[in-house]
This record gives structure tokens, C-alpha cells and sequence, in this order.
């Protein structure tokens, strides 16, 4: 679970899964998915946290949300922020617009060191979980009880460790705290290695006892140890095949329906059962191993699904129960496993009942949010497991914190999940709420970097839906894998198709990959994935940021737009119908050497009796122009030869703000259509329009730019907002297809600095935005 001793440390991650080929069908076709009834779960706001700062906080001051939890009405949601050294507090009584309620700082309660781990409520009282530690080898904490109303702490109980996650039962008659004692990550204890268990002391579990609920004067804590007196193992633990039982550090704790509390060693990869009522230990059990094939394993910029792990431990972090015999835990792993999936026990037996294998890794391939850069450590990592019924209809929540999204199943048979839906999230996703007595599902996410422009947020979903909205493009499968994809930051039609476009991968990704789109379906399909290679044979790799699809009549294929990191680097490519470079056009140096890295980003051709004309627009002003002038510059194939328009770019007052060219394409009556964009993405994001231009009668005298005029066609922002998401930053994809719809999309990057999330959609008919001359 969350906590920071040396800085954030992630916890706990839910996550469900059904047979692989059965998930996949149904994201593929979401209207008809797992759920029996009909109902999806829909996005009803994102709300950033720094919003919710206190008075006197930056703006950039790292502020998150990491485990939450909510008032018995359903209206009040409680955070933990242990970044701010403060719990928050947010109104979600209208779930189309959450609204800070102010925090409560740790410093006015204890000291300014005091991090806030995890939060419960019970009865008029929230429950705030605290880690007081001096040191890895001096742990300490407390909990303390929290008047809602007032905000008035009325007792403090001493923990006697490092607390990390706190639950309570049904009844509010019961609470117990996983003290883990967590282990120092840069230690190295005798005989072993670096990190290396055992770290003593030991960790063990403390439950409360509210016989009283409505008085915490009269609640009781009793210790359950989870070794011997001396300190020695207990014979369960050792018989169980627990890695290190001399140093259990418990995780994660959850209640049963019928008062089993089941706690997970997650760095000693096994199960704890306790009986709540008599405070001892029922069962212990290991977690297990398991082998995964149809991964991608490598760190390699190449989404490879054709690597395998083997053996490995589960090590699972968050447990929920699905029923009162079945658990599920969400296998993350620490420092020797972690398998990518959740699993299903049998808590009389301790045997595996159902595992996800490599489920969600194929998902998250499949929606555009696999993150390589964490392909060769553990993948989309499986992170905290959330269970509810809602009104009778049991599901399971299950969060990927590399990859931004929540899977939604549907858990009527414990045995045998069904997958529902994804639902995306921003960066992180940590405490995973359900909400049910008011249809709702609360997702705080806790990374938050002001820098890069992802900030901390809580997320709100809606059950009701008759259909799912997201994802709104996804990849078919290939030789049983998705499709890999990512990084939509450049659209054009297929000439002559009504209803096929083609993208082209980034730098996000080490090879280039031409994608073929079927907009026919919804969500709209990636279909082919078209490699671009040199003479060789040899895969190439270009940050391409526009592509054009040359109709078939002047030999097929395609022209990229190529950015350059200089200015000289920046060029068109032509590229055959087989994927081959066949032609490069570099940018004239008398433009290059006033660019620094933001140059072409997109690519559009005309054609009349004198040939095949490209337009290219440059991102951002070069030094040597004008201030805040772009260029457009149309070069003619047949005679090599340059012209030059300017275009006027909107200004900013935003600090790290600026203003681009993201994208152009040919409308048919000759004039262009280009993407003016911001840099600012969230709630921050303000210019993300597309506007058309027309080209003079006659060309420029050479050596000058005249600016074009230009004219407001469509304001983008309200689409981008539409999903109640984080608004995207990167508009950069827009063409218009053969069915006379104008289609965009965002660039994820593939997700770095980006929470994943792709937006690709119709946002009305040409003749309309566009208009005539």
C-alpha cells in the first residue's frame, strides 16, 4: 500500500481477469461485454488534488492522493497524501463535479515528519493510519480517530510498528492494520544480499476491537504475532513455504463477510488467515509461482509479445475477498517476483483456483497503453484488488499502475471472472474505491510530477452506462496477439476507402510502424501494422509526426513527416506500398538552422496537371522568422522546389507554455486545415483548434514569408473534455476520411509524461466544420 519512508513507495493494486481470448472478445466488442445486465461503468469527472492544496502551497508542490476512503453517506471522500504530510478531503455528493473540502495537516496532529499510510471510516469517524518511524530499525506509528464533522482528533492509539494498510469489517465492529516493518531496500543483512530479508524486528498485524463503534474511548487493540515469543518461526508459516517467516512484513488486509481477515506477505510471497474474533492465526499459505508466455519482457522500444517469464513468485500485494470462501490477490511482486496478473484462492485449501496469466498485459497492448519502458521489469504491475456488489451484481476492480487503467469483472462465479471493461485513469493508479451504495467507483492516482504535467487526480465512474465509451480505437489481433500500438500523433485517409485511415508511430518506439485504421467498427480497429524498413530489409527508426497516403494512381505508398532532435535532421520520406524508404526530401538548410528540435509535424499532398505537391508544416517558429510565425512550405516533387507561407501563432503568458503546428491536411477545395495546440494538458489545457487557411493565387517572391490568413474552423477542447478524463495535451492527428467525417487523435507518447489515453474520434462532417471558402 502506499506509504513513503525513503519516498513514495506504491502498495497495493486490484485486478480481475477472465480467460485471455474471452477478455480481448469482449473489449472488442463492448457493448455485449461480461456484464449480464447490460450495465457499464462511465467517467463522470477527474479532479486534480493540487487543486485541494492548503493556503500558501505552490501550485508545482507535489501533492497526491494515494488511498482513500468515504463517509457512511457516500458524499465525503477522505485521502491520504502522504507527499503533503496531510489527509484531504473532497464533496463528490454531485458525481459530475467534485469539489475540494480542504485538508488536514498531520503537523497540527502529531509532527511534520508524520506520513499518512492508509484511511478507513467508521461510524462519524475516519481512521488515519500513521507512520511515525525514526528509522528502518526504530518503526513506529499510530492511528488516529478523526471526528468527520469537526475534524477534531479524539483519541490516538499507538501501533507499536510501521503501519502500512488498515481495513475494517462490514459491521464497523472490527479494524485491522498490517504493521510491516517494511524492509530497507539498501540494506544488506548478514549472509545476504543487498535488500535481502530478514530486516528485523519483525511485523505482525494489530486489530481493533469497537465493541462500543459510536465511542472510541472503549476500542481495544490486541497484537497478532506472526512469530514466536523468541522470535523464532511459527511451524505454519515454516511448513507453508514462506520465504523468510522470521520477517513476515504483512501488506495488505481484508475482511471477509463472516470474519476472516486475510493478510498478504508480499516480500515473503504467502497468505496469512486470521480469525478476527479470536485473534489467532487460522491458516497460512503460499502464494506460489507462475509461468506467463505471450509477454513482451524487454525494455527494447519494440512491443514483443513473444517473451515469457517462468517459475516466478507471485508476491501479491492487495487481497479482496470475492466471497467468503474465494480470495483474489493482485500479484505486483516486490524484489523477486510479480507475474502480471491476480489470482484467485481457495481460502480452505490455499490451492489456485483461477489466474489471469498474461490477460492483462495483452489488454493493455491491445488499448494502446503498454508501457515498454517497464516491459523488462514487471510489466503493467498489478497493484490493489477492490470487490463490491452493487445491487446484486458482485464485481471486482482491478488497477495497472504502468499502464493507467482499471479492469472492471464481473465476479458472480468466484471461480471463473468475467471481464466487463477498462477504464482508463491518470498516472498511478493507488486506492481503488467502490462506492456502491451510490452506484460509484472512486480511483485516486498518486503520481503527480507539476514538471511533466501529470499531476495527482481522483477519477469518478458512474455505473448506468448501456454501453462502454472507452476505448475509443483498439488493436485486432495477430497471430494471437494484438496488434502493438501507441503514439496516434499523425492521420490521413486511404485514398479511395470510406472508411479506412492509416497512422504511424513515433519515437516513442525503436522500429516505425505504419497502422492501418477501420473507422467502420466502435471502437475503431488498427487492423495492420505495415513495418518501415530500409533497401535492406532492415526496420528503421523515425520520429515520424505526419503521414500521407498517396492515392493509388501515383504509385501508393506514403509520405512521412520526419522531426528532427536539430533542425537538419528534420525531413519528408517516402516510403512504398511494402513499407520500404524510397525517398528523402531534407529540410532546406536555410530553414534548418533556424530550428532547434520542433520541427515538421505533418505531412499533406494536393495534386494537379503539374504533379504531386506536399504541404509540411514546422512546429514552432525558428529564430530566424518572425516571432511566434510557424512555417508551411509546399514542396513540388516533380522540380524539388521550395515556397514558403507563414502562419501566426497564438501567444501564451503561461510559464512552460508555448504554441505549435500540429498537423495539416488538404481539404478539397484547395485550402488547408492545420492543429494549433498549447502544451498544457488537465485542467490547464486551453488552445487545442484547428483552423483553415488559403493559399494566395500567386506565389511569394522568393526570400520573403507572407502570412497566410487564417480563420477558426472548429475548437477542439470541448471534444478532449467530453470524457470527463484528464485533458490530453497532444492533438496532433486530424484528416478527413472518405466518408466525409473529420477524425482526430491524440498522441499518448507511448506513455511517458502522459497518462496513456488515447482520444480518437468523428468530431462532425467536413461540410460543416469546414465549410466553404
Amino acid at each position: 500500500m502506499g506509504k513513503r519512508q525513503t519516498g513514495v513507495r506504491t502498495a497495493a493494486v486490484f485486478t480481475a481477469t477472465a480467460l485471455a481470448g474471452a477478455a480481448l472478445a469482449a473489449v472488442a466488442q463492448p457493448a455485449s461485454a461480461g456484464s449480464s445486465h447490460g450495465r457499464f461503468f462511465s467517467r463522470t469527472d477527474t479532479y486534480a488534488v493540487y487543486q485541494n492544496r492548503p493556503a500558501g502551497a505552490a501550485v508545482s508542490d507535489e501533492t497526491v492522493a494515494e488511498i482513500s476512503t468515504v463517509t457512511k453517506d457516500g458524499k465525503t471522500m477522505i485521502y491520504t497524501d502522504a507527499a503533503g504530510r496531510r489527509i484531504g478531503f473532497l464533496d463528490i455528493s454531485n458525481p459530475d463535479e467534485v469539489k475540494g473540502l480542504g485538508t488536514l495537516s498531520l503537523a497540527q496532529l502529531g509532527d511534520t515528519e508524520d506520513e499518512p499510510t492508509s484511511v478507513t471510516v467508521v461510524g462519524d469517524y475516519v481512521l488515519v493510519v500513521v507512520n511515525t518511524s525514526k528509522s528502518y530499525t526504530e518503526p513506529s506509528g499510530r492511528v488516529d480517530v478523526i471526528r468527520v464533522s469537526d475534524r477534531t482528533r479524539v483519541r490516538s492509539i499507538d501501533l507499536g510498528g510501521q503501519p502500512d494498510s488498515i481495513a475494517a469489517n462490514k459491521a464497523g465492529t472490527r479494524v485491522a492494520i498490517a504493521i510491516e516493518n517494511e524492509r530497507d531496500e539498501e540494506a544488506t543483512p548478514t549472509g545476504g544480499e543487498e535488500g535481502d530479508l530478514p530486516q528485523l524486528p519483525a511485523g505482525f498485524v494489530q486489530i481493533l476491537d469497537l465493541s462500543r463503534p459510536a465511542d472510541p474511548a472503549t476500542w481495544t487493540a490486541h497484537k497478532v504475532s506472526l512469530v514466536n515469543a523468541d522470535g523464532s518461526a511459527l511451524k505454519s508459516f515454516a511448513d507453508a513455504g514462506i520465504d523468510t517467516p522470521i520477517d513476515p512484513e504483512p501488506e495488505y488486509v481484508s475482511f471477509s463477510d463472516d470474519g476472516q481477515l486475510a493478510v498478504t506477505l508480499q516480500e515473503n510471497n504467502g497468505i496469512v488467515l486470521i480469525d478476527a474474533a479470536s485473534h489467532r492465526v487460522s491458516k497460512v499459505f503460499s502464494a506460489g509461482t507462475a509461468s506467463v508466455s505471450g509477454i513482451d519482457t524487454e525494455d527494447d522500444g519494440v512491443i514483443d509479445q513473444t517473451g515469457s517469464i517462468k517459475d516466478v513468485p507471485r508476491e501479491p500485494d492487495a487481497v479482496a475477498w470475492l466471497d467468503n470462501r474465494y480470495l483474489g490477490t493482485a500479484n505486483e511482486g516486490d524484489w523477486k517476483g510479480g507475474t502480471r496478473g491476480w489470482t484467485v484462492f481457495d481460502s480452505k485449501t490455499g490451492k489456485v483456483r483461477w489466474d489471469s496469466g498474461n490477460e492483462l498485459e495483452k489488454l493493455a497492448v491491445q488499448i494502446g497503453q503498454h508501457s515498454e519502458s517497464r516491459a523488462g521489469k514487471k510489466g503493467i504491475e498489478l497493484e490493489g484488488l477492490a470487490t463490491a456488489d452493487f445491487n446484486g451484481q458482485k464485481y471486482a476492480f482491478v488497477g495497472s499502475e504502468r499502464s493507467n487503467f482499471v479492469a472492471v469483472y464481473d465476479i458472480s462465479k468466484a471461480r471463473d471472472p468475467k471481464f466487463v471493461q477498462v477504464l482508463p485513469t491518470t498516472n498511478g493508479p493507488e486506492g481503488i474505491l467502490p462506492i456502491p451504495s451510490r452506484g460509484l467507483l472512486a480511483v485516486s492516482s498518486e503520481v503527480d510530477d507539476a514538471d511533466a504535467g501529470v499531476r495527482s487526480s481522483v477519477a469518478l465512474y458512474e455505473l448506468g452506462a448501456s454501453s462502454s465509451s472507452y476505448p475509443q480505437i483498439e488493436s485486432r489481433e495477430r497471430r494471437g496477439a494484438p496488434i502493438g500500438w501507441g503514439t496516434l500523433g499523425a492521420l490521413s485517409a486511404v485514398p479511395d476507402s470510406r472508411d479506412r485511415l492509416v497512422s504511424v508511430t513515433d519515437a516513442g518506439y525503436s522500429t516505425t510502424g505504419i497502422l492501418t485504421i477501420d473507422t467502420s467498427s466502435k471502437p475503431a480497429r488498427i487492423t495492420k501494422r505495415l513495418d518501415v524498413t530500409d533497401s535492406t530489409g532492415k526496420a528503421v527508426a523515425l520520429d515520424a509526426e505526419g503521414i500521407y497516403a498517396r492515392p493509388y494512381s501515383s504509385g501508393g505508398g506514403y509520405w512521412l513527416a520526419v522531426e528532427g532532435a536539430t533542425g537538419a535532421e528534420n525531413k519528408l520520406v517516402r516510403v512504398d506500398k511494402r513499407g520500404v524508404v524510397a525517398q528523402t526530401v531534407p529540410l532546406p538548410s536555410d530553414v534548418a538552422v533556424g530550428l532547434k528540435s520542433q520541427g515538421f509535424e505533418g505531412v499533406t499532398a494536393t495534386y494537379d496537371r503539374n504533379g504531386e505537391h506536399l504541404f509540411a508544416v514546422v512546429q514552432r517558429a525558428s529564430s530566424k522568422d518572425p516571432a511566434n510565425v510557424a512555417r508551411i512550405g509546399r514542396y513540388d516533387v516533380k522540380t524539388g522546389k521550395w515556397t514558403w507561407f507563414g502562419y501566426q501563432l497564438e501567444t501564451t503568458t503561461t510559464a512552460g507554455d508555448w504554441i505549435g503546428l500540429s498537423e495539416v491536411t488538404a481539404l478539397s477545395d484547395g485550402r488547408l486545415a492545420v492543429i494549433e495546440r498549447d502544451k498544457l494538458n488537465g485542467p490547464n489545457a486551453k488552445i487545442k483548434r484547428v483552423y483553415t487557411v488559403t493559399l494566395p493565387s500567386k506565389d511569394p517572391a522568393p526570400g520573403t514569408l507572407p502570412v497566410l490568413s487564417k480563420k477558426l474552423a472548429v475548437d477542439v477542447l470541448p471534444f478532449l473534455q467530453a470524457g470527463n478524463g484528464w485533458t490530453q495535451e497532444k492533438l496532433e492527428g486530424l484528416t478527413v476520411g472518405g466518408d466525409g467525417q473529420v477524425w482526430i487523435s491524440t498522441d499518448n507518447d507511448a506513455l511517458d509524461d502522459s497518462t496513456g489515453e488515447t482520444v480518437f474520434m468523428s468530431i462532425g462532417k467536413a461540410n460543416k466544420i469546414f465549410g466553404k471558402k
